[in-house]
């Protein structure tokens, strides 16, 4: 059983009830006969617990590159003891200190999308890897899920994280394997822009249960390791301040028709709050709406906050003017819209240089629209932001630019200086992500 499907079940038997939860993402590995065929699989997870309005969200990045099963791998299927069956059933029991949910995203490159939509929920994330020989290294070769997903969760705002190293197991709790996966992916994320500090790595394994919720029992590992379990290092990610005081924004994740009139819509607060039978404007589309019921975790609430995984019943407005990606906001503060912007990017390992007229796929909370790289104003400095070369007429590998970026139609976005979440997006082009950016200007 692997880590997702843990807190996955662990979450349905303990989180219920809560008040105001926090998202968390989960993204678990696709199973093998529903799996693409050929790539490296990587899954994500995202969790949020709630202290009351200044909620969590950490977002779980689980990674492995084959993710096979001993029988299609060839390896000897580990026997499961009586003693680990009983490890399983108490791990499923423990939950942390506050409240979380889960919410699953795919992990497989070709749902790269679904993984970045999920991401833009989380406040922290768990990165998963493999211990075993061979799959580490498969994940975190140029190219490989490990890679990707690190630089999207960075990319995406999350800068809490935590490194579970799974499966170790299978080398004997080798303090020697332990340590050089830690040191590789030490470097890495440093340069993908994680500080140490914000960073723990901790050692298990999801079949037997060991070091997920009680301090390890195996010699193999207590031996060398008395460093905290899953659990505790949950516990531990620090709670990220919430927008409450700023205007009503919500991203719209998922559409659907509800049991009585209206329909729903679900999605994250990213600021403000919102109440029953307040009026909203959709935007682009500037339909109003008003919000007739409210829920989190199927239960019906008054009020929602910034920070809260929510459920939204809209009446006064017709479904088909909505559409996920939309923007719910104030009608008095309406979110800006934009068909050009000036955006602050990073370009990542490219194969085509980008010039004039890229066309390529902007990522935009849950959007994804078609856009076009109108002009190239300014190579920068990675690390100092300063003007390198003006107009330059390509961008490269790992460099930093100021461009210019068109769509062909209004969407609903912010500065990143005013709403940092709501002023992020990604650039993906045939399946691979080249570049991540921050909104500087709305050009019109």
């Amino acid at each position: 059983v692997g880590i997702g499907e843990r807190l996955l079940e662990r979450s349905g038997k303990k989180l219920q009830t809560t008040i105001h939860n926090v998202p968390i993402i989960v993204a678990t590995p696709t199973p093998i006969e529903a799996r693409p065929a050929g790539g490296d699989v990587a899954s994500t997870v995202v969790i949020t617990p709630n202290p009351s309005v200044a909620k969590k969200t950490l977002a779980f990045e689980v990674n492995s590159p084959r993710m096979q099963s001993p029988c299609v791998s060839g390896r000897n299927t580990p026997e499961i003891t009586d003693e680990a069956r009983q490890q399983h059933q108490q791990s499923l029991k423990a939950t942390p200190k506050e409240p979380i949910t889960l919410l699953d995203a795919p992990g497989h490159k070709d749902f790269i999308p679904n993984m970045i939509s999920g991401a833009n929920q989380a406040d922290v994330a768990l990165l998963v890897v493999d211990a075993t020989r061979g799959e580490f290294e498969t994940g975190f070769e140029q190219g490989g899920q490990t890679r990707e997903h690190a630089l999207l969760v960075r990319s995406l705002g999350v800068s809490q994280l935590g490194v579970v190293v799974n499966k170790l197991d299978t080398v004997g709790w080798s303090k020697e394997r332990f340590d050089e996966i830690v040191g590789k992916l030490k470097v890495f994320l440093k340069q993908a822009g994680f500080r140490d500090a914000d960073v723990t790595y901790v050692p298990c394994s999801g079949l037997t249960g060991e070091n997920l919720v009680k301090d390890p029992s195996d010699l193999g590992l207590i031996q060398w390791y008395d460093g905290p379990t899953l659990l505790k290092v949950i516990d531990s990610f620090k709670t990220p301040e919430r927008a409450i005081d700023k205007p009503f924004r919500l991203s719209v994740a998922d559409i659907f028709k509800g049991t009585g009139s209206g329909f729903c819509l679900c999605g994250r607060i990213e600021s403000g709050m919102v109440c029953v039978n307040d009026k909203v404007l959709v935007c682009p589309s500037k339909e109003q709406a008003v919000v007739k019921n409210i829920t989190i975790d199927e239960l019906p609430q008054q009020t929602a906050f910034a920070g809260d995984q929510v459920s939204l019943t809209l009446a006064n407005i017709d479904i088909n003017t909505i559409s996920v990606g939309y923007i719910l906001s104030d009608i008095y503060h309406p979110v800006p819209l934009a068909t050009r912007i000036l955006a602050r990017i990073v370009v990542f390992n490219i194969k085509v240089p980008i010039t004039r007229g890229y066309p390529v796929l902007l990522h935009h909370q849950s959007l994804i629209e078609p856009a076009t790289i109108r002009k190239l104003k300014a190579q920068l400095h990675k690390g100092t932001g300063e003007v390198i070369k003006k107009n330059p007429r390509c961008l490269g590998n790992n460099s930093c630019a100021l461009v210019e970026i068109e769509f062909q139609r209004p969407i609903g976005m912010e500065r990143y200086a005013d709403f940092k979440d709501l002023g992020r997006i990604m650039l993906r082009v045939e399946g691979v992500t080249i570049a991540a950016g921050l909104v500087t200007e709305i050009v019109k």
